[in-house]
């Protein structure tokens, strides 16, 4: 159907629903005409009534040239001093006129006689109910326009923060990047303390590209580069798991947060499983991007993956692929989010097995016990609670 076709009641439709819809308006409003009288200001009145409260809901602009339409008679029966509370004593009136049942001078008389009682029977209170409606749906449209006007300013608001942000945090990244091998801040003294992963005395040294780093945050653990994307990121580690969800690098307040080594894995003495967390963003910043990895053909373009600790560089390569979710703390299942040492080349390959079975397609890599491991983590929204994985073997 043509866009010429697509119209009712003189009004022309752009799309096939709008049109749908007026059609649908159409049909109520011509099974209104044919069960009133619309002529009989009794029944005008009525509708008008049942239209104010919402009785009849309209869809489209046929239905509000409609209510215009009643709305129209309204005002011409009051300017003939008919109300609601007269109609039915006007509409006989009209009605003996009519049909010529009175002569000319009881017409005359009538009408002498009508108009007092008009005068006298004018029912204010009704008019004055009606006009309070008016006036109390004109306060209600200008109110939702205040209100959508206030929701547009603060969502474009939150999006002009968010794109802020967002490149705020692109820069400081490829700032701090660029640190990476520079000296110039290794002497300085910026008062970090305490470092929750320097654990005993015979630590390594720092290696000498992360120094300035470390001197500018000494919770910097690592970073974590894999070629030919945007994730190319220091990572940080606190006593707990929730500090950097919500603060980057230089401790300023960031919905993008950092990336971050969990709390309960240590990089010196080593754990099995080193288990890295970052926010899903929408920008593609963080862990935005690492679910790619859900196709297989990603994947063979980015087998690996490198993550320095300060301590010693690292090259893994990718090993399973799932989604998963956290669970409830009394469930029986697997908790990829709990292996972070094994005790035991027993429970080592239990946990392989897990992950394989999970695992979205096969890679064709496997652990033994001893290998250690990284773990990138994310959210997922395809399930409540859910997270995206990606599982890694230590090859250098």
């Amino acid at each position: 159907m043509t866009a010429d076709m697509l119209t009712v009641a003189g009004r022309r439709f752009r799309t096939r629903a709008d049109y749908e819809a007026a059609l649908r308006d159409l049909k109520k409003i011509e099974r209104i005409r044919k069960e009133l009288d619309l002529e009989n200001p009794k029944q005008v009145y009525e509708l008008y009534s049942e239209l104010q409260s919402g009785s009849f809901r309209f869809e489209t602009v046929v239905g509000t040239d409609f209510d215009d339409e009643i709305y129209e008679k309204i005002e011409a029966f009051k300017a003939q001093g008919i109300t609601a509370s007269n109609a039915g004593s006007k509409r006989k009136h009209i009605k003996e006129k009519k049909a010529g049942k009175a002569g000319r001078k009881e017409k005359s008389a009538e009408k002498k006689k009508d108009q007092p009682v008009h005068s006298a029977q004018f029912d204010k209170n009704l008019e004055k109910q009606i006009q309070k409606e008016l006036t109390k749906r004109e306060r209600r449209r200008k109110l939702i326009v205040v209100l959508a006007s206030g929701i547009a300013v603060a969502c474009f608001g939150y999006f002009g923060f968010y794109y802020y942000q967002s490149t705020r945090t692109s820069m400081n990244y490829e700032s701090l990047a660029e640190l990476k091998g520079n000296r110039t801040l290794s002497q300085l003294n910026v008062g970090n303390d305490v470092m929750v992963h320097r654990t005993s005395e015979d630590t390594p040294d720092i290696l000498d590209e992360y120094k300035t780093l470390f001197e500018k945050n000494k919770k910097l653990i690592g970073w974590l580069k894999i070629d030919d994307t945007i994730i190319d990121y220091p990572v940080m580690q606190t006593s707990d798991n929730k500090y950097y969800l919500e603060h980057n690098f230089n401790q300023e307040y960031d919905k993008n947060g950092s990336l971050f080594l969990d709390c309960s894995c240590s990089v010196y003495p080593r754990s099995t499983n080193l288990i890295i967390y970052g926010h899903h963003m929408k920008s593609g910043q963080m862990f935005g991007q690492l679910q790619k990895y859900a196709k297989e053909s990603y994947y063979e373009k980015h087998k690996e993956i490198q993550f320095d600790t300060i301590y010693e560089k690292g090259t893994y390569e990718v090993m399973y692929v799932f989604r998963s979710q956290v669970y409830n703390e009394d469930d029986l299942v697997f908790k990829y989010y709990q292996f972070i040492n094994a005790n035991s080349g027993t429970e080592f390959q239990s946990y392989m097995e897990e992950m394989k079975k999970l695992s979205l397609y096969d890679t064709g890599v496997s652990a033994g016990y001893g290998d250690s491991l990284l773990t990138l983590s994310t959210c997922d929204n395809s399930q409540k609670d859910g997270r995206f994985v990606v599982v890694a073997k230590k090859i250098l």
